[in-house]
């Protein structure tokens, strides 16, 4: 694959009959063609790849996952127990009066 831009042969094109014009752009288009399925095959070839790193990562993190949990449950790795955030004890010692719940218990 050419890295570098073709110019078109502008003093060819302008003097050219129309067979040699005709001829020019079925060449350009073939070479359009040809660019395109190499293109398409690099996508393809990215995407597999790309997948197939992905699924390696989530193995990797399943696996230290599962090593870590082993740890925890032989006591390998004690962790200090989860604090209540302020959310979940907000309205622990607030009691509700009955006139806010319209009187009924």
């Amino acid at each position: 694959m050419s890295s570098r831009l073709y110019q078109p042969p502008w003093d060819f094109l302008l003097s050219a009959s129309k067979t040699s014009l005709q001829s020019f752009e079925l060449s350009r288009l073939s070479n359009a063609a040809n660019l395109r399925k190499e293109i398409v095959a690099l996508m393809d070839q990215w995407l597999a790849d790309q997948s197939n790193a992905t699924v390696a990562r989530l193995l990797l993190e399943e696996r230290d996952r599962a090593t870590r949990a082993a740890e925890t449950a032989a006591g390998g790795d004690k962790q200090p127990p989860e604090m209540p955030t302020v959310s979940d004890n907000f309205f622990a010692n607030r009691h509700v009066a009955k006139s806010a719940t319209g009187g009924k218990s």
